[in-house]
C-alpha cells in the first residue's frame, strides 16, 4: 500500500488514529490487467449505548423511539439550543442593518448582503440551512457557534449586547446556555463559545485553511480533517442529494468541486478519508433499508393502544417538540394518525437516502479511482 493512504486514521479527535482502514485481505487481488483491487468492509459509525437489533419488530420500536440511530458529535449542546442563539445574533444585525441612525448600519449592511445565514459556517450552517435530516438537526450536539464576518467590531458588538463575555485566554466569545432534557426533564447548563472563524483563514492546521462559509467550503474542511463527526456531517447532507434532486440541488453540485479537489491531492489522510466515507455511506444505506422494511412491515402497530398505551406514546412525543405540542394541541387519536402518517413518509423516505448514499458512492470511487489509475490501483466496497 505504500502511504497511499492512511491505515489508521482520526475516528474522535484530531491524532487519535482510532479508525482501522486495512482491506479485507482474502478480497483484494490483481486482476488479469495487473490492477491491484483493495475491498473494504462496510462500517456503521461506533455507538457505544445502541446495538442495532437484528430482529425487525426491535428495530422498528427503537426507531419510533427514537433511538435507533445516533450521530457523531464534537459537543454537549443540542443543536436547537445553539441554532436558537445563532439566530437571534443574525437577527440583531438585521435589525441594526435596518437602522441608519446605528453606529454600526453600514457595517450590518455590508455583512448580510449575502443573506445573513452567509455570517455562519460550520454545524449550524447546516443546520440552518436545513441540509439534513429533522432528525440529525434533533440529535446532532455541538459546543461551538462558528462564525465568518469580516466586521469584526460589528459581531462583538453584538455578542456583548446579547449577553456574550470574552474569554481573554482565549480569545473567545462564551456564553451559559440551558435546556432540559426531554427524556429525562433534567435541567442542563453548558458554556457556548462563539468564534470567528476568520482567525483561521491563513491556516487550520495540517496544511489546510478556511474559505467561507459555502457548503463546498465546509466540505472542504471536514475531508481534510476527517474525523467520524465530519464524516457524518458529509453523508447526512448526501441524504437530501444526489445532484438530480434535492432541497439544494444547485449548491450540492457547485460543492462536489470539493471533492474533486480533495482526491487530486493524493493525499494519504484524505485519500483514507474518502475510503472511509464510502464504507461508513454504504453502511448506513444499507441500514436505512433495513429500517424502511421494518417500517412498512410494522408501522400499523402504533394505532393499536394495546401495543403502544397513551403513556408510551407521550414518551415517544417527548422526543420531539413539535410532537409534544400537537399531541397537548388535538389528543392521543389524531396523534397517532399524525405519526403513522409520519411513519409511512419515513418508509419511503429512508429508501430515497438509501439510494443516494449508494450513487454518491459510486461517483465518489470512481472519481478517487480515477486519481490511482496511474499506479493500477482500485478500490472496492464489498457487496
Amino acid at each position: 500500500m505504500n502511504n497511499i493512504w492512511d491505515i489508521k486514521a482520526d475516528a474522535v479527535q484530531k491524532g487519535d488514529k482510532l479508525r482501522n482502514v486495512s482491506p479485507l485481505h482474502d478480497k483484494t487481488g490483481v486482476d488479469d490487467n495487473g490492477f491491484t483491487h483493495y475491498v473494504f468492509s462496510k462500517l456503521m459509525f461506533n455507538n457505544p449505548w445502541y446495538k442495532i437489533p437484528d430482529n425487525e419488530l426491535e428495530l422498528f420500536n427503537k426507531y419510533l423511539e427514537g433511538g435507533s440511530r445516533a450521530y457523531p458529535s464534537d459537543g454537549k449542546i443540542p443543536c436547537d439550543i445553539v441554532a436558537t442563539e445563532a439566530r437571534n445574533i443574525l437577527n440583531k444585525i438585521v435589525e441594526i442593518s435596518k437602522n441608519p441612525q446605528h453606529t454600526y448600519y453600514k457595517d450590518a449592511c455590508e455583512a448580510i448582503q449575502d443573506g445573513k445565514n452567509s455570517l455562519i459556517r460550520g454545524t449550524l450552517k447546516l443546520y440552518l440551512g436545513k441540509y439534513t435530516s429533522r432528525d440529525w438537526r434533533r440529535k446532532r450536539f455541538t459546543d461551538d457557534l462558528d462564525f465568518w464576518v469580516f466586521k469584526v467590531h460589528l459581531l462583538d458588538h453584538v455578542l456583548r449586547e446579547m449577553g456574550w463575555t470574552k474569554n481573554k485566554e482565549t480569545g473567545e466569545f462564551e456564553k451559559t446556555v440551558q435546556w432540559t432534557n426531554p427524556d429525562t426533564g433534567e435541567v442542563r447548563h453548558e458554556a457556548l463559545c462563539a468564534a470567528n472563524n476568520l482567525n483561521q483563514l491563513l491556516d487550520f492546521g495540517a496544511g489546510s485553511y478556511l474559505e467561507g462559509t459555502k457548503l463546498g467550503e465546509i466540505f472542504n474542511k471536514k475531508l481534510k480533517r476527517g474525523h467520524d463527526v465530519d464524516l457524518s456531517d458529509i453523508m447526512n447532507v448526501v441524504l437530501y442529494n444526489d445532484g438530480l434532486i434535492g432541497r439544494n440541488r444547485g449548491e450540492w453540485n457547485e460543492a462536489w468541486v470539493s471533492f474533486e479537489a480533495a482526491t487530486n491531492t493524493r493525499n494519504s489522510r484524505i485519500t483514507s478519508n474518502l475510503i472511509s466515507l464510502c464504507r461508513y455511506s454504504l453502511g448506513t444505506a444499507d441500514y436505512l433499508e433495513r429500517v424502511s422494511k421494518a417500517i412498512d412491515k410494522y408501522h400499523e402497530r402504533v394505532l393499536d393502544k394495546n401495543e403502544y398505551s397513551d403513556e408510551k406514546l407521550e414518551k415517544i412525543c417527548r422526543m420531539s417538540k413539535h410532537w409534544i405540542k400537537y399531541l397537548e394541541e388535538n389528543g392521543s387519536d389524531k396523534t397517532r394518525n399524525m405519526i403513522h402518517e409520519f411513519l409511512l413518509e419515513q418508509m419511503e423516505e429512508k429508501l430515497n437516502q438509501a439510494y443516494n448514499l449508494k450513487s454518491f458512492t459510486e461517483k465518489v470511487l470512481k472519481l478517487l479511482n480515477s486519481k490511482y489509475e496511474y499506479l493500477k490501483i482500485r478500490f472496492e466496497i464489498e457487496n
